[in-house]
């Protein structure tokens, strides 16, 4: 089988025709007849926006074709081909140790970490049991909607607790900047498709499932579990880690129940600031974590497909993404973070007296507003102290204030006047300002007008300032006075790292930290990766 790269397609193509179409463009461009190319596979499809409005796709495909070796040797002489055209190289993934029923496997939290750990162990034998502190996601849906619509939050049941992680409630999105050595992106990708997700994830550039896709496809991961002889328990919070000799014997939770195993998975997730407080008293060996910080920005779709494809509307195209970054004077680095093409701001926030912010698109990406975070870089340096969860207290803080200055609901602010009072130190309330705007806030949960300056101290308002200048030259508009900001996006990744050796293993023989929270991914499909690794790792350990 061979692997050819840079085929293009019309944008515009029907899905339902690009087999004869890339079919036609492979046979043109290896000098063959079209009756000869058989088997076509897409490996991946990316946008190519280079010479908008006129958009094409850029395909990498796997066909096979008579006398390889003859093509393969005629290319060499091609100056297009010589670089595009190779033997393919796929493997299939196969999980390299058979399980043991007998062997009591505990997993803590039932994010996209967790759950896929849960089901590679589950699928080679195991009997894993799954712990998650907060509701099924058809319960927790509920719970949110409650919280979004009367301020009721629910501290184990909310945008961050539950089935499925806190990805959940976001655009779904499944890009990733992991090295990916040993193919275990595809491995996720097709997962999700067999749980529901549309196919085209496995060969979109950027792959997105929508949150009301996502919900089903975890269900279905669970129910796949237990079908296997695993089991999974909801509403209970693990409050103890039981150990002897510094091997782990069991948990005890929050109901006063205890399980044993032999080993266990702390998949907890960023934002189980209670779990971490009780690792750290346990003695587990942790550290301080980069992360970043910053608001929700939202910019009219139309506006945002304007400047991607050179026309306000997508078509079949699909709402347009965008990725920017920038650097600050004082040296922070400023980007685009988890942005929701046609989506909503939504209140994310998991303690009482607290506010945070995240975005979430359904599968359709048909709201009328993109939305994304503009975030800073914070380093260790930054925080009061060098406690390991110090971290967690310069996101509190600053959640605190977003709390504060809003009475509970969503702080929002015109970045007009967010611009003047940080650059001129003028004192606004926008309740009116802009009033007339056709950009109107889209937001899950109450939302109040108030001056978001009082969040984020000097420094860091004055970097968000001169990163949306900086974007607005790239995209006009990106930073117009009546954009509309949210705060606080304190929840990008965790700010804690829960050590752990080359085995996987934390200071006490037979824990596994895994995942975003324990500070080893920064997404779902990173996350999601560290679950099948961290299997293949208690798989190794069981089988010693």
């Amino acid at each position: 089988m061979l692997r050819i790269n840079q085929i293009k397609l019309n944008a515009d193509t029907p899905e339902n025709k690009y087999e004869q179409k890339l079919t036609d463009a492979i046979a043109k461009a290896i000098k063959v007849k079209p009756q000869e190319i058989r088997d076509i596979q897409i490996i991946r499809r990316s946008l190519d926006a280079r010479k908008k409005p006129e958009l094409y796709y850029s395909f990498m495909v796997d066909f096979n074709v008579k006398d390889e070796g003859l093509i393969l040797k005629k290319a060499k002489s091609n100056k297009v081909l010589q670089n595009n055209l190779k033997l393919s190289e796929k493997s299939v993934y196969k999980f390299p140790y058979n399980g043991n029923p007998d062997k009591r496997i505990i997993i803590v939290g039932s994010g996209p970490a967790g759950l896929f750990c849960g089901l590679f162990l589950a699928r080679a034998g195991f009997k894993p049991l799954i712990i998650e502190r907060g509701a099924d996601v058809d319960t927790r849906t509920k719970d949110v909607d409650v919280f979004w619509k009367t301020g009721k939050l629910n501290t184990l049941s909310n945008v961050q607790f539950g089935e499925g992680g806190a990805g959940t409630f976001s655009d779904g999105k499944l890009n990733t900047l992991i090295k990916d050595t040993y193919g275990l992106n595809g491995v996720v990708m097709k997962c999700f498709t067999e749980f529901g997700a549309d196919k085209s994830i496995l060969y979109d550039a950027k792959p997105h499932i929508g949150t009301d896709v996502l919900k089903d496809v975890v269900k279905g991961i669970r129910n796949e579990i237990i079908s296997l002889g695993g089991d999974v328990i909801f509403n209970t919070c693990v409050s103890d880690i039981l150990y002897n000799d510094n091997r782990v014997s069991g948990v005890k939770c929050s109901d006063g129940e205890t399980y044993k195993c032999d080993s266990l998975v702390l998949a907890i997730g960023h934002s189980a600031r209670d779990t971490f407080k009780m690792l750290y008293e346990k003695g587990f060996v942790m550290e301080q974590k980069p992360f970043a910080v910053g608001l929700r920005v939202q910019h009219k779709q139309s506006m945002i497909n304007q400047s991607q494809y050179g026309r306000t509307d997508a078509g079949e195209l699909g709402a347009a993404a965008y990725k920017v970054t920038a650097k600050s004077e004082s040296g922070r680095g400023v980007f685009s973070f988890c942005m929701c093409p046609g989506g909503y701001v939504v209140n994310a926030s998991s303690e009482e007296g607290m506010t945070a912010v995240n975005g979430m698109s359904y599968s359709g990406r048909d709201g009328e507003n993109a939305n994304s975070a503009i975030i800073i870089s914070v380093k260790p340096e930054d925080f009061e102290s060098d406690h390991p969860l110090a971290g967690i207290e310069f996101q509190r803080n600053m959640e605190k204030r977003a709390y504060e200055i809003a009475q509970g609901k969503v702080p929002v602010q015109r970045y007009g006047s967010f611009k003047a009072n940080v650059i001129n130190h003028t004192s606004c309330d926008d309740a009116e300002y802009l009033k007339g705007s056709e950009l109107q806030p889209e937001i899950k949960g109450m939302y109040h007008w108030c001056d978001l300056t009082q969040v984020m101290n000097d420094e860091f308002n004055k970097s968000f300032v001169e990163g949306m200048e900086s974007f607005d030259r790239n995209i006009h508009g990106f930073a117009a006075d009546d954009v509309i900001l949210a705060g606080i996006e304190s929840r990008t990744s965790s700010p804690v790292r829960i050590v752990r050796d080359e085995r996987y293993i934390s200071n006490v023989e037979g824990v596994f930290p895994c995942g975003e929270g324990a500070g080893y991914a920064g997404g779902i499909t990173s996350a999601a990766v560290d679950g099948i690794k961290v299997a293949e790792a208690v798989a190794a350990y069981l089988n010693i």
